[in-house]
């Protein structure tokens, strides 16, 4: 596609700082962030900034979370004590874990993290390496959306649409489905 907003590498530097703004807000799905990188980037340099994007918007919004915590919670509280005493591989492990799932939002997964004993450094790797086969896997979906026809996306939305709404109903109702 030859549509251009902004020369690339501004929309490089603009596309990091909404990914990092969208990790601090920590309830924005970045998807569409991910989808107008491929489309304006290709596929391998896309998924290159979206994991540049996610990588410091998590380290941002863990610096942040980590203070905030630390200013307004009780260090002997009893909620979540488990979590704020997992450090080391233990703490590792988890926050790649749950990076590795692709239903957990994000924001959940640095908080519990910023409320461990876990460093930074450890916090920012586990974090980028799990981030790497759903950001993968997110960009392949938009790429297979982008290629079907014009038609059958719209179909693909109809459908969506219709699933969600199905499901908020049952949700309402009181059923589990």
């Amino acid at each position: 596609m030859e549509w251009e907003v902004l020369p690339i590498p501004l929309f490089v530097v603009v596309s990091i700082i909404l990914n990092s703004i969208i990790a601090i807000a920590g309830v924005l799905p970045s998807a569409f962030l991910t989808a107008l990188n491929v489309q304006l980037l290709g596929f391998g340099p896309g998924v290159a900034v979206s994991i540049v994007g996610e990588a410091v918007g998590a380290v941002l919004s863990f610096i942040l979370y980590r203070q905030a915590l630390h200013r307004y919670t009780s260090p002997d509280g009893k909620r979540l004590r488990r979590l704020r005493e997992a450090e080391g591989v233990e703490a590792w492990f988890l926050v790649l874990g749950l990076r590795l799932l692709p239903f957990v939002p994000s924001g959940l997964v640095t908080l519990s993290a910023a409320f461990s004993r876990m460093s930074l450094p450890s916090f920012a790797v586990a974090s980028t390496i799990g981030k790497v086969p759903a950001l993968l896997i997110e960009a392949l979906a938009v790429t297979a959306v982008l290629t079907v026809a014009s038609g059958w996306q719209l179909v693909l939305v109809a459908v969506l649409a219709v699933l969600y709404a199905v499901w908020r109903l049952s949700q309402r109702s009181g059923e589990k489905i």
